[in-house]
């Protein structure tokens, strides 16, 4: 499956940080707040998503909502990817960014398929 990664689209210094990961048939709008000052290290204290058709018509979950935030040992994993993405190594080409962002994605969508129906 085809897919491409937007990250960090926001204003600067705001505390929400907006990824969207683009797929062939939907997309998944990330939600992050920080907390912290945004110039030195700011810590990410919530992660949320969102389905979406790609004429932006929201996907309901299995339970009727729209957004799942992510909690618990999953959110531990996001922050994880998370700093992987913005590392060093990854914005100087020290690491495979392929690898990196596979990861990302593929456990963003191991949580929507968790959560929502695709037909």
């Amino acid at each position: 499956m085809n897919y491409k990664l937007e990250l960090n689209t926001q204003e600067p210094n705001s505390k929400i940080v907006f990824n969207t990961i683009l797929f062939d048939s939907f997309k998944i709008n990330i939600v992050e707040r920080y907390i912290g000052s945004m110039r030195s290290r700011p810590t990410l204290c919530e992660a949320l998503f969102k389905v979406r058709t790609l004429d932006d018509v929201l996907v309901a979950r299995r339970d009727g909502n729209t957004r799942v935030k992510i909690k618990g040992d999953e959110f531990e994993t996001y922050q994880r990817l998370i700093r992987d993405l913005s590392s060093y190594e990854y914005k100087n080409r020290l690491i495979n960014r392929k690898d990196v962002e596979q990861n990302y994605v593929h456990f963003v969508l191991s949580l929507v398929i968790a959560n929502y129906d695709l037909n």
